[in-house]
């Protein structure tokens, strides 16, 4: 080699999933300390709401570490995470409705959703409401749920619907089991918590490769 230039080693593929489960952990770590503090309810919901329409960390997560806090009103938890979705949920339908070009496609780029989109749009003219549930309750981004929703002009009422229905499922199934278990969801979140997040990941991976093969 001329020139005294030094190979460039590209990192490896079992650097870059170690190094995007440390970012992972620290965020839900980060997440995580709003249970300890005076903050937790308010930023459980701010987190929900937001979630539904741009940010990419789930709420599951603030959820769980409440209700492990204190069981006996993790359903409340469930409730307030489900509204604060919700309401999200119309941000997101109105950046696809109206702001599409200046936000909503730049969002969507952002999480690679096109595809997603078009599917969820598929569903929704071929099997009205059950298919926009069946949206709301696959392990793709909510946010991409919620433009598309607005993107298409889906009926507001069912859109609604399915939202709540899809959103309320997946938080009171968390607030139910902790309800009745407690402090033992926790303790194996954190014992194997890089497991269950490649587990996540691979879901979330197949659920977008099960709608490209669907599309």
């Amino acid at each position: 080699m001329t020139g005294g230039a030094k190979p460039h080693h590209r990192p490896s593929a079992n650097s870059e999933a170690m190094n995007f489960a440390r970012q992972l952990r620290r965020l839900y770590d980060w997440v995580l300390h709003w249970a300890e503090t005076p903050y937790g309810v308010p930023a459980l919901f701010i987190l929900a709401f937001a979630e539904s329409s741009f940010f990419p960390i789930p709420p599951d997560v603030l959820l769980i570490a409440l209700a492990v806090s204190v069981p006996g009103r993790s359903l409340w938890f469930a409730l307030v995470c489900l509204v604060g979705s919700i309401t999200g949920a119309y941000l997101g339908y109105a950046l696809g409705y109206f702001g599409w070009e200046a936000i909503g496609r730049p969002l969507v780029d952002f999480y690679h959703g096109h595809e997603t989109m078009e599917w969820v749009h598929l569903q929704y003219e071929t099997y009205g409401f059950w298919g926009v549930l069946v949206a709301a309750l696959t392990p793709i981004p909510y946010k991409i749920f919620t433009i598309a929703s607005g993107v298409f002009h889906f009926d507001l009422g069912t859109f609604t619907a399915a939202s709540i229905l899809g959103r309320g499922l997946r938080f009171f199934a968390v607030g139910t089991l902790i309800y009745y278990f407690g402090p033992t969801i926790r303790d194996a979140i954190d014992r194997h918590f890089n497991l269950m997040a490649a587990i996540f990941i691979l879901l979330l991976i197949g659920g977008f490769v099960a709608i490209k093969v669907l599309l």
